[in-house]
């Protein structure tokens, strides 16, 4: 009788199990595919944060402006005198300035100072019976001329100027109360001058220009054996400069009454 109950009961609990409603599959089991995540790619994350906007520091560089300074460190190699076999290397400050007249042709102005010291002749004019060496001269230019404006874009132009005026040179300063002839120096003397010469100008911005300006200077000094002696010479003598600063240009002041220059920039 045990035997016939437990088989009654195992037969009713699968006929249980075969009238109870099957399960629904799950949407992965039905055969649709499986989405995968979308690659990070460059332009994607370029989306996420925003697009990158180059600035040119230079697109605004125009060549219509009326006006324009520079002031730059300055070095001029000279003879403070007329057979002197050493000669001086000066330094000091160039400061020029800029009145353009049409697209290409301008006014330029220079004023330049250097110092610095200079070998010296024989002399034996040291208070120990040595030669008198070292001695410190100065130069002193105003100078204005004619300036060009060569090829040019926004990254630079070349200019060429000649200029003409004159020089102040201090050259008895240290020379102990002795005549410049005991050191074959010249006097101290207003003289005739050129700077001719020109410009490489590098654009950092609409106004600021990094400016290497390299020249030949002509001087044109007297020299004599004696303040009253009667007898003088003069002499020119070419040397070489060069400078290296900054030049500013006023870009409000246009150089020309077109608009259309001023958009272009010539």
């Amino acid at each position: 009788m045990a035997v016939v109950f437990a088989l009654s009961v195992c037969a009713g609990v699968r006929a249980q199990a075969q009238k109870a409603p099957a399960q629904p599959q799950s949407s992965s089991s039905q055969g649709q595919p499986t989405q995968t995540p979308a690659a990070q790619g460059p332009d994607s994350q370029s989306a996420s944060y925003g697009v990158y906007v180059p600035i040119d520091p230079l697109s605004n560089v125009r060549y219509d402006n009326r006006y324009d300074v520079s002031l730059g460190l300055g070095y001029d190699h000279m003879k403070a005198g007329p057979s002197l076999l050493q000669g001086a290397n000066l330094g000091g400050l160039d400061a020029d300035a800029s009145y353009w007249l049409t697209r290409q042709w301008g006014l330029e102005a220079s004023g330049r100072a250097y110092l610095g010291t200079s070998g010296t002749a024989p002399n034996h004019a040291a208070g120990n019976g040595g030669d008198l060496q070292g001695a410190m001269v100065k130069q002193y230019f105003f100078v204005g001329g004619l300036e060009a404006l060569g090829p040019h874009n926004k990254h630079g132009a070349i200019l060429a100027h000649a200029m003409f005026g004159g020089v102040y040179g201090n050259f008895q300063k240290d020379l102990l109360g002795q005549p410049p002839a005991t050191f074959d120096f010249y006097y101290n003397q207003f003289a005739p001058a050129a700077i001719v010469g020109g410009s490489l100008d590098l654009n950092r911005s609409e106004h600021w220009v990094f400016r290497i300006t390299p020249d030949m200077v002509m001087t044109h000094y007297n020299f004599s054996y004696g303040p009253y002696s009667g007898a003088s010479f003069s002499q020119y003598d070419l040397n070489f400069a060069i400078s290296v600063g900054m030049d500013y240009k006023f870009t409000k002041i246009k150089r020309s009454h077109k608009k259309a220059n001023w958009v272009s920039g010539w």
